[in-house]
């Protein structure tokens, strides 16, 4: 049962590693048994850069999420970001043996492994295929090809691909802490499970996620992933705009985007003043909150640009009904929000990752900051295309791969058979039905030869 079930997610950011422990509880949510943060200093736009101080941030906050949880971790979901990720449309086809047969889900999964052939730029490895639109005999735009009939089986997969250099560091980081990884998910995908619904996704629908050092989009429509990119730029550049803009410490500076920063010079009062202690035996620095302001607007209408380019390059920017949702720490700008909607022209949110999360004790996971960990628990939980769960739902349900309880059936037989369930094994009431009676024509055809 998916309650009895634990799942661990571990970010590893550019801020900082984060790592949850969640369940689901007996209403289907997500509940948060416990979690750890820790500085990262180790990571550089979503790719490690330093292996030692990624891996004692990575201890720390496991050491942390397990003594909140009281669960000893050793299987994790990560996630994985950076400039190196790259994303394309790559179109497959097989050819069936039988036109007059049902499509299975072993055709559906034939084909989906056929696309990890590919061939993809040299040091670059597939993390992700994932199919969007499916074309039977040439007749197209099909969601869900299984139970058709048809003999050519073809279809459009989102690949997403990234440097096998910076999937290695982060498996060697967490192998290092005596960790196994059991999925390596895109973040943006993550995100997606925790901050969007299906209605949401169904419209169509772009999340940003702005986190430290990058910001991550992915577009949705008709509940498929249409688009995938990750801009290296984040947070972070915000800071760094701002120590050099008003000659302050980057703690400093980070200080004054959280509790004075202003995505809209606008909204800035002219004559606020913020007073930073200046270094030993200096008087302390007056910044000007409209100056602030500005500095901040100007990085962030250029992240904004770089979405806005990547929604248009996705050829759905006319089809995002339920227009762009925000998230990751970079949300949490103030107007940043107002200013997504003026330079897109679309409706905006910002995505808090309590859609699917139940009751818990740790009410900071409600925050954007933390969308990707929360996604990435779920993501254990469930596929990161709808129609994988549906796939494993069938197998359940099918007759092939389940008895059919005693209850069920006339006195624990099957009417008009007079085989016994119990037979079912190796091929299946059926299957025993059809070589019996096969056995009796054949008997009876050498009786009549004679």
């Amino acid at each position: 049962m998916d309650n009895e079930r634990i799942v661990v997610g571990l970010d590893i950011g550019t801020t900082k590693i984060c790592a949850v422990v969640g369940r689901k509880n007996e209403y289907g949510k997500l509940e948060v048994l416990g979690m750890g943060k820790a500085d990262s200093d180790g990571v550089v736009r979503g790719v490690v850069s330093n292996i030692d101080r990624t891996v004692m941030a990575i201890e720390k906050a496991i050491d942390e999420a397990e003594k909140q949880s009281g669960i000893n971790i050793q299987v994790v979901n990560v996630g994985i970001a950076g400039q190196h990720i790259k994303s394309a449309v790559h179109h497959g086809s097989i050819t069936r043996d039988s036109m007059y047969d049902e499509i299975s889900i072993e055709d559906v999964k034939r084909l989906r492994h056929d696309m990890y052939k590919i061939v993809i730029p040299p040091g670059n490895e597939i993390i992700h295929i994932m199919p969007q639109d499916y074309t039977v005999d040439y007749e197209g735009s099909i969601k869900d090809p299984v139970g058709m009939r048809g003999l050519r089986l073809e279809a459009d997969f989102h690949v997403i691909t990234a440097q096998a250099n910076a999937i290695y560091n982060v498996n060697k980081c967490v192998r290092r802490v005596g960790l196994e990884v059991e999925n390596l998910i895109l973040e943006p995908l993550a995100s997606s499970l925790a901050v969007l619904s299906s209605e949401e996704k169904e419209a169509g629908v772009c999340i940003v996620d702005i986190g430290g050092g990058t910001t991550d989009v992915a577009v949705f429509h008709d509940n498929i992933i249409r688009h995938t990119a990750v801009i290296p730029f984040g947070g972070n550049v915000i800071t760094e705009d701002i120590m050099h803009g008003c000659g302050v410490m980057e703690k400093q500076a980070e200080l004054l985007k959280v509790k004075f920063g202003k995505a809209i010079a606008e909204e800035a009062n002219s004559n606020e003043v913020v007073s930073i202690p200046g270094l030993r035996n200096r008087p302390p620095k007056e910044i000007s909150v409209i100056n602030l302001a500005h500095i901040i607007e100007a990085r962030m209408e250029e992240i904004i640009e770089m979405v806005h380019s990547e929604i248009i390059n996705s050829g759905y920017e006319n089809k995002l009904a339920a227009g762009i949702v925000i998230t990751g720490g970079g949300s949490l700008l103030a107007h940043s929000r107002q200013l997504f909607e003026y330079m897109t022209g679309l409706d905006c949110r910002i995505g808090h990752p309590n859609e699917h999360l139940g009751k818990s004790k740790i009410e900071a996971i409600k925050s954007p900051m933390y969308a990707t960990s929360v996604g990435l628990v779920l993501s254990g939980f469930r596929g990161l295309d709808d129609r994988d769960d549906r796939y494993q739902e069938v197998e359940r349900k099918s007759p092939r791969s389940a008895r059919v309880p005693e209850d069920q059936t006339m006195g624990g037989r099957r009417p008009d058979t007079g085989i016994d369930p119990k037979d079912n094994i190796n091929g299946g009431w059926w299957k025993n039905f059809l070589n019996k009676t096969k056995e009796f024509i054949i008997d009876d055809v050498d009786d009549n030869r004679y």
